[in-house]
């Protein structure tokens, strides 16, 4: 879902930047009315496209619709039956034991008890790791930046640089559950983000104007583009929505997105003020900024982002329960009730898939 929200996101960004780059020709009120009324043609079509989106197995099984949630699990997961059925009783106890201490949820719980705190916390930074990157400076302005440091046509080059953007996002998309380590892949591009920017204002800095730097510009500038879309803002997105508690899952992931949309703001608010020439005029040289922003955000990942891969929100409710510091989170075996296949040994895999066959079996033949 996240990847697919991203790649309409910049896939409507290439589109807007192209409609624009022509229409801002034509002059007069058609060279705004004719991106406006675009505007209205994918919303529409992706209202058509929900239809054919399948509904969340936990959701069916939150309103009593086991069969279904049990086929749209088959679907979500290549596996044998006895080990979706397994999954669908895990999905079971923990909507029961969600709904036993819901009923007293509140926003203020999100920072009374510790491990619900830890969890917002890491929440909301996972969230801010997009605007430590710099992003907001690069795509709100990207056009105007071009245009400021003299790199050739501004419009063409903004239109590289969301095409660069798309593939990298769908190319992310085939590797996101099967390589998706979220550590590492946000380690490596906030790095890589950093160090990006970084050579940008040295070059702009060394030698101003020239057609050699604004090459350079450019070329930095994809390099920049492919680590943010496939490696820091997918992953960012995942961790916020991962890692809250499951019974305050609505009320953190709101105030993660809440955090991440305001600081996402304040860099688009203050970055005209480094940029334009009637200000700081600093044009590029406002990398200097974002540099060490990447790292310090890359060095919190390191320490507290916990790695959360192919773990169930189950498991990732225990290993937080266990307090693991989070180098200890990807390696840990889960020994509670929802402890994944994966985590056990072949014996006891065996037996539980024995176990769910005959529960399976007698449900069978009880509707018989």
């Amino acid at each position: 879902m996240i990847s697919s929200f991203q790649i309409w996101t910049s896939v409507g960004s290439l589109v807007g930047t192209i409609v624009d780059n022509f229409t801002v020709k034509l002059g007069g009120r058609e060279s705004y009315l004719v991106p406006l009324g675009l505007i209205y043609i994918v919303p529409v079509l992706m209202s058509l496209g929900l239809c054919f989106i399948p509904e969340s197995p936990r959701w069916l099984m939150q309103h009593g619709k086991r069969d279904k949630a049990f086929k749209a699990l088959q679907w979500l997961r290549p596996f044998g039956d006895a080990e979706v059925e397994r999954e669908i009783n895990d999905i079971q106890e923990a909507i029961s034991s969600e709904e036993e201490l819901a009923s007293g949820a509140s926003i203020v719980d999100m920072f009374k008890n510790p491990i619900d705190r830890r969890r917002t916390w890491l929440a909301v930074g996972g969230l801010s790791t997009q605007g430590a990157s710099g992003a907001m400076y690069m795509i709100a302005y990207g056009t105007y930046f071009f245009e400021m440091a003299h790199i050739g046509k501004a419009f063409e080059n903004a239109c590289i640089l969301n095409g660069v953007g798309v593939v990298a996002i769908i190319a992310n998309s085939m590797a996101v559950t099967k390589v998706g380590r979220r550590r590492v892949f946000l380690i490596t591009g906030l790095l890589i983000c950093g160090l990006a920017q970084l050579i940008t204002a040295v070059i702009y800095n060394v030698n101003p104007g020239t057609v050699e730097t604004g090459k350079g510009i450019v070329g930095l500038s994809v390099v920049y583009i492919l680590a943010y879309n496939g490696m820091v803002a997918t992953y960012a997105w995942i961790s916020g929505g991962e890692l809250p508690s499951q019974r305050l899952r609505s009320y953190t992931f709101g105030f993660a997105t809440a955090v991440g949309f305001f600081l996402a703001w304040l860099a688009t608010f203050t970055a005209p003020y480094f940029i334009n020439p009637e200000s700081l005029n600093w044009g590029p040289k406002y990398g200097y900024i974002w540099a060490p922003s990447c790292v310090v955000a890359a060095a919190w990942v390191y320490f507290f982002l916990p790695e959360v891969k192919g773990r169930t929100l189950e498991e990732i409710d225990e290993m937080f329960e266990a307090k693991l510091p989070a180098k200890k989170f990807r390696k840990y075996v889960c020994v509670g009730r929802y402890a994944g296949a994966h985590a056990l040994d072949t014996n006891s895999a065996q037996a539980l898939d024995k176990q769910a066959e005959e529960v399976t079996h007698k449900e069978h033949s009880n509707a018989v």
